[in-house]
C-alpha cells in the first residue's frame, strides 16, 4: 500500500514575485506565533522595547502585522477580497523593513517579505495600487530621473572643487537621489573619504534614480526598465565596484535588481558595495586613517537595507512536496549577511568616540519607518516609528544618532526637531570624514 506522505503530488513553484500564487503556501502556513512582531525572547531587552514591527506597533491590530497581512494576501490570491481604500492602506502602511521576515525565519522559513512584495505587485497589476503619493514619485522619476522632481542638471552639484573625481576608475560612486539633491553633505563626505584613502573613483555620466520606490510599491514594469538601464550603464563604464552611501540604493542594486531580472547577485558583472564595507576594509588595511579626535557619545542605528534586507539574491525555482519541502534545496536569506560589524568597527576606530548601543540592535533593530514609499504616503507612521527609536536614544543618553541611510537621517532629523531635544542626527559618512 502506498504511503500517502510520500505520494503527495509535487507542485512547481518559484520565488518569482510577479505571481502571488507562488507564495500561497507561505501565506497559508502562518501560525500566528507573532515571531514577526515580538523581538525574539532571547534578545528581548526588557518590557519596554519588545516589538520589532513598526506598522503593527503603530496600529496594534493584526491586519497591520505580518500575521494578518498573510491572511489578507491569501484571500486576495483566492479572489475572496476586492481592493478597497482600507485594504490598500493595510498593505502600503508598511516600510517592508524585513523584521517580520527574519523573525519568521528563526522558526518557520516562510517567505514573508516576498509575499508582501508580491501582494503590492498584484495591487498594481489589478489597477488598484500604488498610493497617490507613490504615483507622484513615479512621475518625477519618469520626467526628471529623480524621485524629488528636481532639475536633472543639478544632480552633480554636490561635487565641489576639493573633491577629485576621475574620468575612469574601477570604483563608480552612485550617489543616489538623496545625496545628490537634498543631502549633499553625505555625497561630499563620501567623496572626501574616497580621496583620503587614495581610491580613484568616477561617477555616472548621466545618473538616474535607482528606482527603489518603484519596486517597493509594486510598479515592477517601470522598475525593471530602470534596472536594465542602470546595470547597462555600469557595465559600459567598465567599473568593477558600484559603491553607494545610501542603504536603499544598496539594497536595490544588490537585491532587487537581480530579483527582478531573475539572476544571481554574483551575475551582475560588478560588485555592489556600501561605504560601510569600503571604509571598514580601508581602515583595516591602513589606507584610511581616522586620526582626528571626535568627542561625541553616539549610538548607531542599523538601517534595514544595509542589515537584514541586504543578503545577496539567489533565484530559485523547483518543486514543493510533502510537508512543504522544496527541491532543489535553497539557502534561505535570513538577514545574516548584513553589514552589522562594519559600522561598529569603523566607529570603534575613531578616537574620542563613545559608542553606546540601543536596546534593539542588528537584526532586531526597530525601523525608522521612512523607507520604501512609507514616509511619502503615510508620514504619520514614519513619524511614529522614528519617535519610538528616539525613546531608546534618550534612554541610553546618546548625544548623537548615526545611521548609514539618508532616508533614516532625514526622518530622524525631523523627529529630533520635534521631540529629540539636543540629539544630533548624522550619517556615518559625516562622522568618518570628521575624523580624517
Amino acid at each position: 500500500m502506498a504511503n500517502d506522505r510520500y505520494d503527495t503530488p509535487k507542485k512547481k513553484v518559484s520565488f518569482e514575485v510577479r505571481d502571488l500564487n507562488n507564495f500561497v503556501y507561505d501565506m497559508s502556513r502562518c501560525i500566528k506565533c507573532k515571531g514577526c512582531y515580538w523581538v525574539e525572547h532571547t534578545y528581548m531587552p526588557g518590557i519596554k522595547y519588545t516589538t520589532r514591527c513598526p506598522s503593527g506597533t503603530w496600529k496594534e491590530f493584526d491586519s497591520y502585522q505580518a500575521a494578518g497581512k498573510l491572511r489578507i494576501g491569501l484571500a486576495v490570491a483566492e479572489g475572496k477580497f476586492d481592493w478597497s481604500e482600507k485594504l490598500l492602506e493595510v498593505i502600503y502602511a508598511d516600510p517592508l523593513c524585513g523584521a517580520c521576515d527574519v523573525g519568521c525565519k528563526r522558526n518557520l522559513d516562510l517567505e514573508i517579505g516576498l509575499s508582501l512584495e508580491a501582494l503590492r505587485i498584484k495591487a498594481v497589476k489589478d489597477g488598484a495600487g500604488p498610493m497617490p503619493a507613490h504615483k507622484k514619485i513615479a512621475k518625477n522619476i519618469a520626467s526628471k530621473h529623480n524621485r524629488f522632481g528636481s532639475p536633472h542638471e543639478n544632480r552633480e552639484k554636490w561635487v565641489t572643487k576639493d573633491i577629485k573625481v576621475a574620468a575612469k576608475a574601477d570604483v563608480l560612486y552612485f550617489a543616489g537621489c538623496s545625496a545628490s539633491y537634498t543631502n549633499n553633505e553625505i555625497a561630499q563626505a563620501t567623496g572626501k573619504i574616497l580621496n583620503a584613502s587614495g581610491t580613484p573613483f568616477m561617477v555616472m555620466k548621466d545618473e538616474w534614480c535607482c528606482g527603489n520606490v518603484l519596486y517597493s510599491v509594486g510598479m515592477i514594469d517601470e522598475a525593471v526598465e530602470t534596472a536594465k538601464r542602470n546595470i547597462e550603464a555600469v557595465r559600459a563604464s567598465g567599473a568593477k565596484i558600484l559603491l553607494t552611501s545610501c542603504a536603499e540604493c544598496y539594497r536595490t542594486w544588490k537585491v532587487d535588481y537581480p530579483k527582478m531580472l531573475d539572476i544571481d547577485t554574483a551575475d551582475l558583472g560588478f560588485t555592489v558595495m556600501h561605504l560601510l564595507d569600503f571604509a571598514d576594509k580601508a581602515i583595516e588595511d591602513g589606507r584610511l586613517k581616522p586620526a582626528k579626535k571626535v568627542d561625541l557619545r553616539l549610538t548607531y542605528h542599523d538601517a534595514c537595507s544595509v542589515s537584514r534586507l541586504s543578503d545577496a539574491w539567489r533565484p530559485w525555482k523547483g518543486e514543493r512536496g510533502w510537508m512543504g519541502t522544496i527541491e532543489p534545496r535553497y539557502k534561505r536569506r535570513r538577514g545574516t549577511e548584513g553589514l552589522y560589524a562594519q559600522p561598529r568597527n569603523i566607529l570603534g576606530a575613531i578616537p574620542g568616540l563613545t559608542v553606546v548601543e540601543m536596546p534593539r540592535i542588528r537584526e532586531n533593530a526597530f525601523c525608522c519607518g521612512a523607507g520604501r514609499g512609507t514616509k511619502e504616503a503615510f508620514p504619520e507612521l514614519a513619524r511614529f516609528a522614528a519617535g519610538q527609536r528616539f525613546e531608546e536614544v534618550k534612554e541610553i543618553g546618546a548625544e548623537a544618532l548615526v545611521s548609514a541611510c539618508p532616508f533614516c537621517k532625514n526622518n530622524f532629523s525631523q523627529t529630533a526637531k520635534e521631540n529629540g531635544g539636543e540629539v544630533k542626527v548624522m550619517d556615518i559618512a559625516e562622522v568618518i570624514a570628521a575624523s580624517l
